[in-house]
């Protein structure tokens, strides 16, 4: 078992009224609740007894429950769950409730549909006037874009995210990056602009609407790097930062596996290649290779020249030798490997908790680390509308059952 925390915190006392799904919002949710905050997830009943909360319930083989699917456990702890009808007034009044007990209320639904429900900025803002209102949306409301919707893989595609792979292999058919980037990025995006505007509340007492585009973003996110030599006018170079696109960047073949190797300063490339059999200090007096930028204009081959050398010793010897001289590098692990590493198991990364219906599971710790106020995993994820009840009684509605029905 996990031992209590003693301290709360950072944003210990905040109440968050959270109506979002999938991942983007629940990402950034979560990361408030990690650091304190009371997250009331507002889920919507389903058609079926089987089919009712966030859809992200049902992604991955649950372990008990089909509603507590692996995902969805990884982005939905700290949070109580409330189920809603929004489509029935009762559920409406419900949800007016809490908004006017809150400090900030976040969404990633549609602002048309926000509207039509009355839960749009005005109207929410007319029940606590210094809420932060902080929407989760596709597209920034001024643009064209604006009530398109927006998933991860959309976004990857529209912000230049499926022209990555390309670049480095020369396949042109676009394809999208392996993971869920655009989403989790954007969640960063929106727990920082929410804890900024929460702040900005504490000084001036002023509430504000926060508007937190997916499609902008993970633009900014890609394109930061990516713009590159359009960065100026007229261009200095082509799109994408070259030393990443290059095919040959990537973990190096050793006797017996592979190793993460970079090199960054010159005495660094010196000692690297000096392990490697070359004679002290020769790499950095060739003038190809002299200074950084020329190091970036041909890195091409000495990509290479590190894929050769890299298979004359054992990952084990590389790691050694390297670390003796301060060569950066890492051994390469597989997903399940990570697991196992000696260094994330030795700051107690991986949480092993007894979530009440599914039993033994792993949590991820949250990974700042803050000396007063420590984040923590006070709840495990919640059932689908497990703490309804208790929610609307809070607010005086404990007799109104069909809010949820």
């Amino acid at each position: 078992m996990i031992p209590p925390i003693a301290q709360p915190g950072a944003l210990d006392g905040i109440r968050v009224v959270d109506m979002t799904s999938v991942l983007f919002g629940a990402y950034s949710s979560q990361i408030l609740g990690d650091l304190g905050a009371d997250v009331i997830k507002v889920e919507a009943p389903g058609t079926r007894p089987d089919n009712g909360g966030d859809i992200f319930r049902y992604t991955g083989k649950p372990a008990n429950s089909p509603a507590m699917g692996p995902i969805f456990m990884h982005f939905n702890r700290n949070k109580r769950s409330a189920l809603l009808d929004l489509k029935q007034e009762t559920g409406r009044e419900a949800l007016r409730r809490l908004i006017a007990e809150a400090d900030i209320f976040i969404t990633n639904v549609r602002m048309n549909a926000l509207q039509k429900l009355g839960f749009d900025y005005e109207a929410v803002k007319a029940l606590k006037p210094d809420i932060v209102y902080v929407h989760c949306s596709g597209y920034g409301s001024d643009g064209p874009y604006a009530e398109k919707q927006a998933y991860d893989d959309l976004i990857q595609a529209a912000a230049g995210g499926t022209d990555l792979l390309s670049r480095v292999d020369g396949d042109p058919a676009p394809r999208y990056q392996p993971s869920l980037i655009a989403d989790k990025s954007s969640g960063l995006f929106a727990a920082y602009a929410t804890m900024a505007a929460l702040f900005h509340r504490q000084r001036s007492g002023q509430g504000q609407f926060v508007e937190v585009p997916m499609f902008e973003c993970f633009s900014y996110f890609n394109m930061s790097e990516n713009l590159y030599g359009h960065t100026f006018d007229p261009p200095t170079g082509d799109y994408g930062y070259s030393r990443v696109f290059n095919p040959n960047r990537k973990p190096y073949a050793t006797k017996d596996g592979h190793l993460a190797i970079l090199p960054y300063t010159d005495s660094q490339w010196d000692d690297f290649f000096e392990i490697g059999g070359l004679p002290p200090g020769t790499f950095t007096k060739n003038p190809r290779y002299a200074t950084y930028s020329l190091r970036t204009e041909n890195i091409r081959e000495i990509y290479a020249m590190i894929e050769e050398v890299a298979k004359t010793k054992t990952t084990a010897e590389w790691v050694a030798a390297l670390t003796e001289r301060n060569v950066p590098c890492m051994k390469v692990n597989r997903l399940d490997e990570v697991l196992q590493d000696e260094h994330l198991n030795a700051v107690g990364f991986f949480e092993k908790r007894d979530h009440a219906s599914e039993g033994p599971y792993i949590s991820l710790r949250h990974p700042v680390r803050f000396s007063e106020t420590p984040a923590s995993v006070r709840r495990d994820p919640p059932r689908v509308g497990e703490h309804t009840d208790e929610i609307l009684s809070a607010i005086g509605l404990g007799e109104a059952r069909d809010a949820s029905a």
